[in-house]
């Protein structure tokens, strides 16, 4: 099944791989056989946008969510000064699958279980039912999960997803997430849930005394994505009428 809800930004010119290192939360990769999944973020840490990255031919490439894509670039057009390189959309279709890898086509790698993505018209995907796979492995999606000026990489689990690189070299937002890593314990995130029934995306999670505990996300087959408060999950906990058991 291809992607309709995907865009691509090519970047191009010799400066292109340094350009886009110095910026995003994990290492631009080194050849064409190399998907690799990044963000980037402002300079307070938040996620501003999530992408694979990829290379065909001397074209590095940015599969982003379609609905952040004008910001991405336009971000991109702020930071790129003086160096000498392109960022023009690519027309390039986007399929993914959860069978056996076609040729040619490249593993996910967030998780095992999200299977391949193929660029290009050649390739054609499948039914499987990705919320499932989503909530069953905890993997935010652009738009419901991961915020805008909202969301910290870390809270989100973008290092369980191979998102993120400690070992990098400084780019935008860099400082606040090795604090985080290094510094703090998380006290907020994304968990996989159970729900007795489904609630509305965005429900507010509340202890049985009325606090908030977090929010509802993502919801497929009795389970869901939740945003959690990880010193008040340890209760009765309901989104609305519906229960929530933490797992």
């Amino acid at each position: 099944m291809a992607e309709n809800d995907r865009r691509i930004l090519g970047i191009t010119g010799a400066e292109a791989r340094d350009f886009l290192q110095g910026l995003v939360s994990n290492d631009v990769p080194a050849g064409p056989d190399d998907l690799r999944y990044a963000a980037l973020l402002s300079p307070q840490g938040k996620y501003l946008c999530d992408f694979f990255m990829l290379w065909r031919g001397d074209t590095l490439l940015l599969d982003a969510p379609a609905a952040l894509f004008d910001d991405l670039r336009q971000r991109l057009t702020l930071y790129r000064l003086r160096r000498k390189i392109g960022l023009d959309e690519v027309q390039l279709p986007v399929a993914r699958g959860s069978g056996a890898l076609p040729e040619g086509a490249l593993a996910d790698p967030r998780h095992p279980s999200l299977g391949w993505r193929g660029y290009g018209a050649h390739f054609t995907g499948d039914d499987t039912d990705w919320d499932a796979l989503r909530v069953a492995n905890c993997i935010p999606k652009a738009g419901i999960e991961l915020i805008p000026n909202e969301t910290y990489l870390l809270e989100a689990g973008f290092e369980r997803l191979s998102g993120i690189d400690f070992r990098k070299g400084c780019y935008v937002g860099q400082e606040i997430n090795a604090r985080m890593k290094h510094k703090t314990e998380l006290k907020k995130g994304l968990a996989t849930v159970q729900i007795d029934g489904a609630a509305p995306v965005g429900s507010e999670i509340t202890t049985a005394d009325g606090k908030t505990a977090g929010r509802l996300f993502t919801q497929s087959g009795g389970r869901a994505i939740a945003y959690l408060r990880f010193d008040r999950a340890d209760g009765p906990l309901r989104a609305g009428e519906h229960a929530v058991i933490t797992m």
